[in-house]
């Protein structure tokens, strides 16, 4: 097709941003023929999006962790672009297995003590950073306008589990120990992620409620992993064509999981776990995401246990979209969804 060159160039850079601010019809055409499963039609931004990324280059599952690893990063600075913030500073704790990074994201204009949010980035715990999740914590902060301290908590198969557990648990208690120095206000902190950082952010907010420490005031969840223990439709229907694949998810559990592990564990698992008492929550699922079906379940056990539980299913939209900040419209305007919501919930 004579239109394949051109596709491949305009991926790159400032060209694939550029690409998705043309008029809908017109990406609806590059797109082409919708994509319509289970009542839900993908959004044209995402299917063109998908598009791209067959003809771009290969996917991180499918070579070697350490390149897998640079793959995720250079597409997430492509998809997050340049945000503005205040400012951004980065320093380093000790952790359970060693020195732990965090990074501060302050929004433009906010002084004094403000609320938080303790943010865990996703990539199957073998993947992802403090730099492939930079520009979503930038957008989160400054839309929300709270501090974001992201955590780069240990990564498989280097550090397996429970080794990103440790990490979490120990970021967060440090941060909820000096929040009055660092200018948070320690009464108003969320704890939040996506994917497998959503994992970790649901862990944190049961952990902390079960053992009576300080607990977050609210959960920001999109698209979490909920469930080790089952397949759901979705991990079928969704498996293969939609960015986040089962190749994928099988690579992050091998590499994460050394055997023997009680798949029900809650710190696995937190479909599983007790949920009484935690913290509020905004829950961001995608309807063209193979988590799609443990994210909603998650939902449901929240809601059953009494849990204040706002859930929003961004119906036209693929795994990874808080990552594409800077591409299209539709993917912003969730994460403005969501960053609404944190800021409504630490109000």
């Amino acid at each position: 097709m004579a239109l394949v060159p051109q596709l491949v160039g305009a991926a790159r850079g400032a060209s694939a941003r550029a690409l998705m601010q043309l008029p809908r019809p017109v990406i609806a055409r590059l797109a082409g023929a919708p994509v319509v499963i289970n009542g839900r039609t993908l959004d044209p931004e995402m299917q063109l999006l998908l598009r791209l990324q067959r003809i771009e280059g290969p996917a991180a599952e499918s070579v070697a962790i350490s390149r897998g690893r640079r793959i995720i990063v250079s597409s997430s600075r492509l998809a997050g672009g340049n945000q503005p913030i205040g400012a951004v500073t980065d320093r380093t704790i000790d952790g359970p297995g060693g020195p732990l990074g965090l990074r501060f994201y302050t929004p433009r204009g906010l002084t004094g003590r403000a609320p938080a949010l303790v943010f865990f980035h996703g990539g199957g715990w073998i993947y992802g950073d403090l730099e492939s999740h930079d520009a979503t914590c930038r957008f989160l902060a400054e839309e929300a306008q709270v501090r974001v301290v992201a955590v780069d908590y240990r990564l498989a198969p280097e550090a397996p589990f429970p080794a990103a557990i440790d990490d979490v648990m120990a970021a967060w208690s440090w941060i909820v120990e000096h929040a009055p120095g660092l200018g948070i206000d320690p009464e108003r902190i969320a704890v939040g992620g996506d994917s497998a950082g959503g994992n970790l952010a649901a862990v944190v907010a049961q952990q902390t409620v079960r053992s009576g420490g300080p607990a977050p005031a609210f959960q920001l969840l999109i698209y979490p992993v909920t469930d080790f223990l089952n397949t759901s439709a979705s991990r079928t229907t969704y498996a293969d064509g939609f960015f986040l694949t089962k190749a994928f998810m099988d690579l992050a559990e091998e590499n994460y999981l050394v055997g023997g592990e009680d798949r029900s564990d809650p710190r696995l698992s937190p479909l599983f776990g007790d949920v009484t008492g935690v913290a509020p929550a905004y829950v961001a699922t995608a309807g063209f995401d193979p988590l799609l079906d443990e994210g909603t379940a998650y939902v449901e056990k929240l809601r059953e246990a009494g849990v204040p539980v706002e859930h929003v299913c961004e119906d036209g939209l693929i795994h990874g979209f808080i990552n594409m900040v800077a591409i299209g419209r539709t993917a912003p305007k969730a994460v403005r969804r969501a960053a609404a919501a944190l800021q409504r919930g630490l109000s």
